[in-house]
């Protein structure tokens, strides 16, 4: 458990020791990251490789702290959190405690996958955070409602208390 400093208090947000899927061949991550536009380097093998085999969305000082151990730097692996973002490789939010955290995005950026655009649960008591890859969030205005105000949803947050509180 890794202590998040919120405005309220501090929590303590579950974070994976390890990442519970298997690890995806690095020339496969090689092939994705140059197909995104980037050059393929060691840090951005690493960092999406270990972001691919999450549960959960990590934060850069996760990662950092997983990666440590393979040499890289705090810096490097933020450069390469931004550069991984920006080419759609991975997607950042914020579940309200203003630490940014990180997950896998569809390959390539254009074709977002059905993962991707899960909504996510995090518990107001211990600050466990959860994707719900099988949780469909659908949006409509009532009906006899004027047109929406909505333009746009990026991200779907469910707060809330988990099944251990």
């Amino acid at each position: 458990m890794t202590p998040v400093k919120s405005r309220s208090a501090t929590r303590r947000v579950a974070s994976p020791a390890s990442p519970a899927k298997p690890e995806a061949p690095a020339a496969e991550l090689r092939g994705v990251i140059r197909a995104a536009g980037l050059r393929s380097t060691a840090p951005r093998v690493a960092v999406l490789g270990w972001l691919r085999r999450a549960r959960a969305p990590l934060s850069h000082g996760e990662i950092a702290e997983a990666l440590a151990p393979q040499g890289f730097d705090r810096a490097t692996i933020y450069r390469n959190l931004v550069d991984l973002t920006d080419a759609g490789l991975l997607r950042r939010i914020d579940v309200g405690d203003h630490v940014w955290r990180f997950e896998r995005e569809g390959d390539g950026g254009a074709a977002k996958s059905a993962k991707a655009s899960h909504p996510h649960f995090v518990c107001v008591d211990c600050g466990a955070l959860s994707c719900l890859p099988e949780v469909s969030v659908a949006i409509s205005p009532k009906p006899g409602s004027q047109r929406s105000k909505i333009g746009d949803v990026s991200q779907v947050l469910l707060q809330g208390h988990c099944g251990q509180c």
